[in-house]
Parts: structure tokens; sequence; C-alpha cells
């Protein structure tokens, strides 16, 4: 029989900080699972739900807002595409990596998105950013984006589309009643048509 929705999680061993911190994790993406992004949660209910000491959060990171982040982090840390390869992409490719990143890892947005809708000011969207401006240049001066484009908001906006999609995608699918993977296979070939129109055309790329 499975364990029922709320019930206590027995406390476990202690262990070491960083198992105690991915415990944390997993039980903050087990509550926004559970209970949807605005239900908001207490750090009792994560530690409640990790297993582990209330007291231990509030050493470890001290606010609900610094356990989010650090959250965030950690998935990002996991999940990121392959730094060099990912880097050495043109533009498109670099913005549909992001685009499947984001559609496997839908806790990530919902977490993103709490803390945005939270005010939080210390939220990074773009935490390689000295590494975005520099493959924007490179892609300006190579001719695959046109050299007067605005870089860093075509990168924004590709963002906030890929973002925005994951947040309502399930509700989307319901207004136009289709399944979500056909919509997702659908939305997938429309972004890919989108971030590619902002490259530069064929012909004015350098070299032709």
């Amino acid at each position: 029989m499975s364990e029922p929705v709320g019930a206590r999680r027995p406390r476990r061993r202690r262990g070491t900080r960083e198992e105690t911190e991915q415990e944390l994790f997993r039980a903050v993406l087990n509550l926004l699972e559970r209970d949807g992004v605005l239900s908001g949660f207490t750090l009792r209910e994560v530690a409640k739900e990790a297993g582990v000491n209330h007291g231990q959060i509030y050493q470890y990171f001290g606010t609900r807002r610094a356990l989010l982040r650090a959250a965030i982090s950690y998935l990002v840390e996991r999940r990121r595409p392959e730094p060099e390869s990912y880097w050495g992409q043109p533009f498109p490719e670099r913005r549909l990596a992001m685009w499947r990143l984001a559609l496997d890892n839908p806790e990530l947005i919902r977490l993103e998105s709490l803390l945005a809708l939270d005010g939080d000011d210390e939220l990074r969207m773009f935490p390689e950013l000295a590494r975005t401006r520099a493959a924007l240049d490179r892609d300006c001066d190579t001719g695959v984006l046109p050299s007067d484009a605005d870089g860093e908001v075509m990168h924004a906006l590709t963002a906030a589309t890929y973002l925005g999609y994951c947040v309502f995608r399930e509700a989307f699918a319901r207004d136009l009643g289709i399944p979500v993977d056909e919509l997702d296979g659908r939305a997938a070939a429309v972004y890919e048509r989108m971030v590619s129109g902002l490259a530069a055309d064929e012909g004015t790329a350098s070299g032709d």
C-alpha cells in the first residue's frame, strides 16, 4: 500500500550536509508536484517531507527563498547541457537545446516561476550572462545573426517563450483539446521556425 499523502516520513539517519541538502531539494520538488506552485509551503513542511530536522534548514539556508534558489542551482548543475558543446553551437541550436531542457525539467521552471511570482530580486535567470553575451557577439561576427541584431533581447524573448510554454502547456492542451505530447511536438516545430527566423538570411552570412 502506498504511503498516504502528507504522512510523516520517518526521520532518517543524520548524513552529510550534501546528503541533507539533496533530501531537502527532493522534498521541495515533491511538494510542488503534489500541491502545485501557488499552494505555498513552509520550511517545516519541507523538513517533514524530507525527514530531516527542521532546524537544519535554517542552519543551511535561513529562508524559504534561499532554499528555492539553492534547489534551482542544484537542478541546473545536474541537468545543464554539456558546456563546451553547448556554447560552441550557433544561436538557433542553443535556444533549441534550452527548449528541450525546459520541457524535460518542468519542475525547474516551476521553481523559477515561484520565485519570480514571489518578487525575489535575487533570482537570476541568466547565471551565465557573460558567456551568453560572448556567444551572441560571435553569432553577429560570424553572420549567424544579423550584425545589427539585439542579441540580448532575442535571448530574453526566446527564453520567455519556452518558460511560459512550460508553465501553461497543460492548460493550452486542455483548451485546444489535444494531448500534451502532441502539443509539445507541434510547439517544438514552431519554436524551431521562430528561432531560425531570427538568424541571418543565408545569403548575408559572412563569406557568402
